[in-house]
């Protein structure tokens, strides 16, 4: 290429990394302040979104999760913004270093996942599992959550309806949540029968997310591709301000 074509290259790749970081950084910007709005004001995101959370999230402090992954995707795109419109070989290595550092925790969070279930299945239950029972009737932010998550992923608990055990709501009530209830009664046995909902959230995500295995697997493929390609191109305009 001549000096003119591999200039119009560069700025073309410029002005791509430019564009790409900044959507990147207004999507982190609205996940965070997603974040923060469930956590002040969580009844009113329910209110407006209950009906279709039911999510893996749900098990989870989902006000925490999106204020993390926000934070994070503000970093990122804010970094490969100002590298790339200042031109900056520091900043670049920074946005390459950084893209590289959750690249390599998402697939070791990955081979963990794969082959630590039961410890996952542990952790969770050493930190779900008193906050239902410390929570459940009492917050009824919380409680509406848990309400939702197991009508639509058809679940009770983290591991079962023991869970509520002594919780504010079974204290309160002499029972546990409908959604454990079958007739009226507890499901005591047949964990597998159609319509018996013994088993907890967390073996019912699990089956989910095996009978999706091609979806989660594409997803996560691609953002690989997304962050593998953004080092490229980082470490393409790091050369080439080197080679100036």
């Amino acid at each position: 290429l001549s000096p003119g074509e591999k200039m119009g290259c560069f700025t073309f790749i410029k002005v791509m990394m430019i564009l790409f970081n900044l959507a990147i950084f207004l999507g982190g910007g609205t996940l965070l302040g997603v974040g923060i709005w469930v956590t002040v004001d969580g009844q009113s995101f329910l209110d407006i979104f209950g009906a279709l959370s039911s999510s893996v999230l749900q098990v989870m402090n989902v006000s925490y999760v999106l204020i993390v992954i926000g934070a994070i995707l503000l970093v990122i795109g804010f970094l490969g913004c100002c590298s790339a419109q200042k031109e900056s070989q520091c900043l670049l290595m920074m946005f390459f270093s950084v893209v590289l550092i959750i690249l390599i925790a998402e697939i070791a969070a990955a081979v963990v996942a794969l082959v630590y279930t039961g410890l996952a299945e542990t952790l969770l239950t050493a930190v779900v599992t008193p906050l239902l029972r410390e929570k459940y009737g009492a917050d009824n932010t919380f409680t509406q959550i848990w309400n939702v998550t197991m009508t639509k992923v058809h679940c009770c608990g983290l591991n079962n309806y023991t869970d509520f055990t002594d919780s504010p709501w079974h204290k309160e009530h002499k029972t546990y949540p409908e959604s454990c209830l079958v007739r009226g009664s507890l499901p005591l046995a047949c964990p597998h029968v159609c319509g018996c909902l013994l088993q907890g959230c967390f073996a019912q995500i699990l089956e989910e997310i095996k009978t999706n295995a091609g979806v989660v697997g594409g997803v996560a493929a691609g953002i690989a591709a997304l962050e593998i390609a953004a080092m490229v191109v980082a470490m393409y305009l790091y050369c080439h301000l080197d080679q100036k």
